[in-house]
């Protein structure tokens, strides 16, 4: 299984990013798990951003709530995150999972 991250960029603060990840060489009902974003920033751990769960429900980390919108297409086995307001400390490198496989990560970098 491989996911495929893209949408990662530079932006000034205020700005918005669409990140989106693909699953490939997958063997399984990809819809029937839920499919998430995590963040990791210089010197910090990673964290957990937004979860899109097989049943359409959604969750966020309480920093990116009302800014940040996860969404899957079930069709196309895609998880996108639209970000918007985004502030410099959203920058890090984002990273989409399922199950055990994560994508390589996809820089975001928010300018003052």
């Amino acid at each position: 299984v491989q996911l495929q991250a893209s949408g990662g960029g530079r932006v000034q603060a205020g700005g918005s990013l669409r990140l989106s990840c693909v699953v490939r060489g997958y063997t399984f009902d990809v819809s029937s798990y839920a499919m998430r974003w995590f963040r990791q920033a210089p010197g910090k751990e990673r964290e957990l951003v937004a979860v899109a769960g097989a049943g359409g429900n959604t969750d966020y980390a309480p920093a990116v709530k009302g800014r940040f919108t996860i969404s899957r297409d079930i069709a196309e086995n895609t998880v996108d995150l639209q970000m918007n307001s985004l502030q410099p400390e959203d920058t890090a490198v984002y990273y989409c999972q399922l199950l055990n496989f994560w994508g390589p990560g996809t820089l975001v970098t928010v300018s003052s």
